[in-house]
């Protein structure tokens, strides 16, 4: 590549770069474990497989139906699920296999509402769920938390025939059994999207949903650190059998191929074997073990330093902090001057949040990359100490726009590039 692209190379080479000297505190991203890229980059992306194992529309799939036969085996293993299809593109295409297989068109839906940390593909109305249903949403209550109350009172205002449980920027842990009553009485399906919490849930650090959800979902490279990539998984639900006379199984399975999908990506399945796999491993369980005590560690730091953590801490590996109450800074300013001291996070609103999704009052935390690179409690005190002095010199001068002092950059840019060179991710 260097000698037939140098212009592909070079940039390649710059992002490398970049990855090595930042220090990557967005919630919703990981490094992909070497081996699942190296399975990604696999000559099985030369194979085309449309159907599924021993049902194929092409010829040559032998060894691609092993591939996907033991992705699905150590994904059910991975979760304790008594089914599993590991062909969704995504996460985001996994929830909508959910709702156009179980649902019609015009039918109501229920999920949280993306400014209270929802996700778009729970309905939101910039996004496909919802424009094709009929889409509405609870939030949270002052404290930041889940008001399952208010979740009961929607459900029977709006009679929903699913129901969406899971979120992208909530940092304490989901009752599913709430969820589940709250969806029988009403006659919905229950959805539970696992994307952030996927690993916590395999390593039994968050409960599971599979007793209690028709269909759980996931992706599998925010917590798994796989190839970007989706599962559903079903627990008992699996065999139940729906007015259309096909089981919940069989209909999910058809539900993906050909109503959604057309030929999977079989070196992605490769990846996400490997990295289910290795989510059965002791050392993947002390990971995640470290993922949840680095996020507890850093709300504990940033509420020691007077800054408004949403919920007041954290069961899982995200924070989300008010900036703007903290320190007056907007989210967009507080992500971009961090940012320009090598620090990621990413803008999010908050409960009761004024500004637009483009600026926001808060900005989110993941402890996902920190585990990744064996970060121990004292070099979150580190972190802590950098983000409190580069938001206290911050200065808002509009909502969007923001002054720091270069020296003070710098000085921070060479102690986060210092940090992560003595905290490498391995293989990388």
């Amino acid at each position: 590549m260097e000698l037939g692209d140098p212009a592909l190379y070079g940039l390649m080479d710059d992002e490398l770069r970049r990855q090595h000297e930042t220090l990557a505190l967005v919630a919703s991203c990981s490094p992909v474990t070497p081996a699942a890229l190296l399975a990604e980059g696999s000559f099985f992306a030369n194979v085309t497989a449309e159907g599924y194992p021993g049902r194929r529309f092409h010829a040559g799939c032998v060894n691609v139906d092993k591939v996907e036969r033991l992705a699905v085996e150590r994904a059910k293993q991975a979760f304790g699920a008594r089914y599993a299809n590991v062909q969704p593109h995504s996460a985001s295409t996994a929830n909508q296999v959910v709702m156009n297989a179980l649902l019609k068109p015009g039918d109501p839906i229920l999920g949280l509402d993306l400014d209270a940390g929802g996700h778009l593909s729970h309905g939101a109305s910039v996004n496909i769920s919802g424009r094709i249903f009929d889409a509405h949403s609870y939030g949270l209550g002052p404290d930041g938390l889940i008001d399952y109350a208010e979740v009961r009172a929607q459900a029977l205002r709006h009679r929903p025939r699913l129901i969406v449980a899971g979120t992208t920027a909530y940092p304490r842990t989901l009752d599913w059994a709430a969820f589940r009553a709250i969806a029988d009485e009403v006659g919905a399906y229950l959805l539970a999207d696992i994307t952030h919490i996927a690993g916590l849930v395999v390593a039994g650090l968050h409960p599971s949903p599979l007793a209690h959800a028709h269909v759980v979902t996931t992706c599998t490279h925010k917590q798994l650190y796989g190839p970007r990539g989706g599962l559903i998984l079903l627990g008992d639900s699996a065999e139940t059998v729906l007015p259309t006379g096909r089981t919940l199984r069989q209909t999910l399975q058809s539900g993906l191929f050909p109503l959604i999908q057309g030929a999977p990506v079989v070196n992605s399945i490769a990846a996400k074997a490997y990295a289910l796999g290795a989510a059965t491993t002791p050392e993947f369980t002390a990971r995640i073990h470290r993922v949840r005590d680095l996020a507890a560690a850093l709300a504990e730091q940033l509420v020691g330093r007077g800054v408004r953590v949403i919920s007041g801490g954290t069961d899982n590996h995200i924070v989300v902090a008010d900036v703007l109450t903290s320190y007056g800074v907007t989210g967009v300013n507080a992500e971009k001057a961090l940012e320009q001291c090598g620090i990621l996070v990413n803008k999010n609103r908050i409960v009761g949040d004024a500004h637009s999704a483009m600026v926001t009052s808060g900005v989110r935390f993941g402890s996902n990359s920190m585990a990744a690179r064996g970060f121990e409690l004292a070099d979150v005190a580190e972190v802590a100490d950098l983000v409190h002095e580069v938001l206290t010199a911050t200065e808002n001068t509009a909502n969007t726009t923001y002054a720091l002092d270069p020296a003070l950059q710098a000085r921070v840019q060479e102690r986060i590039r210092s940090i992560c060179h003595r905290r490498p991710v391995a293989g990388y």
